[in-house]
């Protein structure tokens, strides 16, 4: 059934896939969002209430974009969205929603929904395309004329969006549009992001052929484990000869001598004998620090001055999120003589990468499993643990039956 709304000279498309009172209608059937941010995917669902003199009731409703053997592999249970899916369902009603969006989340979300009915599940399909996208400022050089900025995405975002520009990573109050004819200056940089996911920023570009002054982030967003080393990267170019740089989280500015003057990160107590700064190549540098606790959660900017210019941008720079690892009951289940219990190895937050786990049950290794559910049969006295593949030194406190 397709049916077409008009509202606000906007037109709206609404996809209902059903059959004989079975059915799923999604809010949207194409969504372009932007990476790094959040995206609420919604539908609505109907079914028999009665079928053969049977109450129909909903077992289990699940969101899934692939299928292994035929069978959907569940996004709860899909180690690539690890932490970065919730589920909010009330009767007949579910949303989707992924944090953290990754270029890779870009696919087709389908909604099922299982019954007690005998064959009683059903799944929308076609579902919804979910594109993800960063922006990128491209630059149109005309001739006699200033240089054109667009602010581009490689999906379409909404009509109505209203844009943000920076010069040098400062705000330009004057323009919201998606375009912007700048007056040539080569030493600047210009970027762009969309109001209202002003987190979420395009990379400065230099509108000439000649370094500009800038800053880019190799990462927006870092998890890393308690008690590891992260190292937090960015590339920079100035015009002019950079004389001094360094590192520093606006997050220790109580610990400055003057709160708008930020002071070097090598230098702060809290960091003392952690922290290392790289250069293995001109242009780049490398923030690390090892023995992560928890506080240094933080954002972390990197900062250089010349002698006539001083890098002082209000673009958002590398969040650090420092996570310690949990064993978390999902289900128990009592017998006589033992338990049996399904456990979830959590995290407030998901390190890159695809992962794998390693389950400890009284310090020996459980072989066969490397996802971040364990079930099996626990006895009194026995001490479950977990860590990521790889940092096991890194692990959850233990937890006892």
């Amino acid at each position: 059934v397709l049916s077409l709304i008009v509202v606000s000279d906007v037109l709206c498309v609404t996809v209902i896939q059903g059959q004989d009172d079975w059915g799923v209608t999604y809010s949207s059937t194409e969504i372009c969002a932007l990476k790094a941010s959040t995206v609420e995917i919604s539908c609505t669902y109907t079914y028999p209430s009665r079928v053969d003199g049977r109450d129909t009731e909903v077992n289990e409703t699940v969101w899934f974009i692939k299928l292994s053997g035929n069978q959907p592999v569940y996004l709860r249970t899909d180690s690539d969205y690890q932490d970065r899916v919730e589920y909010s369902c009330s009767e007949k009603s579910c949303t989707l929603r992924i944090t953290d969006l990754r270029e890779s989340d870009s696919a087709e979300y389908q909604f099922k929904f299982i019954t007690n009915q005998p064959g009683g599940s059903y799944t929308g399909s076609p579902g919804v395309t979910l594109r993800v996208t960063d922006l990128q400022v491209k630059v149109t050089k005309l001739p006699s004329s200033p240089p054109e900025l667009n602010c581009h995405s490689s999906c379409r975002l909404p009509d109505r969006s209203s844009y943000i520009w920076y010069n040098n990573g400062q705000k330009i109050q004057s323009q919201t549009s998606s375009t912007y004819t700048v007056n040539f200056n080569s030493a600047d940089s210009h970027s762009c992001a969309v109001e209202g996911h002003e987190d979420f920023p395009s990379p400065p570009v230099c509108v000439s052929d000649r370094p500009c002054e800038r800053v880019i982030y190799t990462d927006r967003s870092i998890c890393a484990l308690k008690g590891s080393s992260v190292d937090i990267s960015c590339t920079y170019s100035s015009y002019q000869t950079i004389e001094s740089k360094f590192w520093f989280s606006p997050e220790r500015s109580h610990q400055w001598q003057s709160p708008s003057q930020p002071e070097d990160l090598s230098e702060d107590s809290q960091f003392r004998g952690r922290v290392q700064v790289l250069e293995t190549e001109r242009g780049r540098s490398t923030l690390r620090i090892t023995d992560l606790t928890e506080s240094d959660s933080a954002q972390y900017h990197f900062k250089f001055t010349t002698q006539f210019y001083e890098w002082n941008s209000s673009l958002p720079a590398t969040t650090l999120t420092v996570t310690a690892l949990q064993v978390q009951v999902s289900r128990i289940t009592v017998h006589q003589s033992d338990t049996e219990a399904e456990l979830k190895c959590h995290s407030s937050c998901s390190p890159a990468g695809r992962l794998s786990y390693v389950w400890f049950k009284n310090g020996q290794k459980v072989t066969g499993v490397e996802t971040s559910s364990f079930k099996g049969r626990v006895y009194p006295g026995d001490i479950i643990s977990c860590a990521l593949k790889g940092h096991e030194n890194y692990g959850s406190p233990p937890v006892c039956e």
